[in-house]
């Protein structure tokens, strides 16, 4: 999303409108568009300035606040799955999101699922016994 025009361009073209002059003569004049002209008026009346809004997604995720219940399942069951974690998260915390929303969360805070090559492997590899084991790396910004 591109940047919000200038406070003082939208409060020029706003005063042109409240002095009488047409919307699409007040656009034409600062070489902005009708829509966006009429746009900053209807702010300018219902807000008493042509501020834009805060662009931006918000505060963060809808899990953050069920982090440590999250790495909790993660830490009792090192297979759990994406699927499972929502279901948990429905049945105990009353929140319902898709698997790809945990999975997104995740990655964020670098948790991946490292599976073991060598469990992959027909034959027999030389880590016998290691453990499956989620893997903190550095964030993704």
């Amino acid at each position: 999303m591109g940047k919000p025009l200038d406070i003082d361009l939208r409060r020029r073209v706003v005063a042109a409108i409240e002095s009488g002059m047409s919307t699409g003569a007040a656009a034409r004049r600062f070489e902005v568009s009708k829509a966006a002209a009429g746009a900053w008026a209807r702010l300018k009346r219902a807000t008493g300035d042509v501020q834009p809004k805060p662009q931006g997604s918000g505060t963060g995720s809808i899990l953050d606040p069920h982090e440590a219940f999250i790495l909790d399942l993660i830490e009792v069951d090192k297979d759990i799955t994406l699927v499972e974690i929502a279901e948990q998260l429905e049945t105990n915390r009353d929140l319902r999101v898709a698997p790809s929303t945990i999975w997104y969360w995740l990655d964020r805070r670098a948790i991946t699922f490292k599976k073991n090559r060598a469990r992959q492997r027909t034959e027999q590899a030389g880590c016998v016994g290691a453990p499956i084991r989620l893997v903190r790396g550095t964030a993704r910004a």
